[in-house]
């Protein structure tokens, strides 16, 4: 693919302010704008986007994560909210119809954007996600009152200074069941300077968990009114949070949609690229 491999920074102002991430290939192909998922940023792309060619990719670093500007004080994350920010890269990149690519909680803002917008979207890969997460009516209360608590506690709580890249490299791989080579893309964009080594550069309000979250009816709603193509990419044994047979389930709601599943963890697309590139093939190139 044509371009730096580690891809060429690009910056656009929106909004909530600078929003930074790395564009791969070159103009004239297929536009893109490629979603990374919960706590990662722009890099997650840097593998995959080597064994894709043709395409005009933009991965920005979403707002909170990354070298991007964080939210606010005083607002919160919210999926409804990261769609206007998406729409907001886009038109400061002039693109008004493109594709979406996204992975994990990248696929869920995707999901949102592709049904709120049908007219600007042509394709969508999802991986790893698709809708949003529900959550039951009983569960209403709890959660509302954890999303509270958390948020008001979040101003006591340091960050952590490492004195080197090689604990955060090491957290990342455990967590996230990552090869080294993976966790480190991730790290290199996902810390600051600080003195005395580094910290986490991703807004700890980030770390809230959600006040509001749909229904399941809401999210099969939501799902069946993706108009554009639609590929949905799992990874084989499935994510507690997204279970079979609700996934595929998910997937049938789409009216122009198809699903494959690849044997791999949660980040198949940094670890087996190559596999999740096959899986895609000509899909995001085709016309409309």
């Amino acid at each position: 693919m044509s371009g730096a491999v580690g891809g060429q920074p690009f910056e656009v102002e929106i909004g909530i302010g600078t929003v930074r991430g790395l564009r791969f290939g070159a103009p004239g192909g297929r536009r893109v704008l490629a979603l990374h998922g919960w706590l990662d940023n722009a890099a997650s792309f840097v593998p995959l986007a080597a064994h894709l060619d043709g395409l005009d990719i933009a991965a920005p670093d979403l707002p909170g994560h990354g070298r991007s500007a964080h939210m606010p004080p005083g607002t919160d994350y919210t999926f409804v909210g990261a769609v206007h920010q998406v729409l907001d890269v886009a038109d400061a990149l002039g693109w008004e119809r493109f594709a979406l690519l996204g992975h994990s909680m990248g696929a869920g803002i995707a999901s949102l954007v592709a049904a709120a917008v049908p007219e600007r979207i042509e394709r969508f890969v999802a991986i790893e996600a698709l809708g949003a997460l529900p959550e039951t009516v009983e569960q209403t209360v709890p959660r509302l009152r954890d999303a509270v608590t958390s948020a008001r506690g979040l101003p006591q709580r340091a960050l952590r200074v490492f004195p080197d890249l090689d604990a955060p490299v090491r957290a990342r791989m455990r967590v996230n069941a990552l090869t080294e080579a993976s966790a480190r893309l991730l790290v290199e964009r996902g810390v600051r300077d600080v003195d005395g080594g580094h910290v986490w550069c991703s807004d700890p309000r980030l770390t809230v968990p959600t006040a509001v979250r749909m229904t399941p009816d809401q999210v099969d709603a939501l799902i069946a009114g993706i108009e554009c193509p639609t590929r949905v990419i799992y990874a084989d044994p499935p994510q507690p949070y997204l279970p079979e047979p609700d996934r595929s389930r998910r997937a049938r709601l789409l009216p122009d949609g198809d699903l494959v599943v690849i044997a791999g963890g949660h980040h198949l697309h940094m670890e087996q690229p190559g596999e999740v590139a096959a899986a895609i093939g000509d899909f995001l190139q085709r016309p409309d």
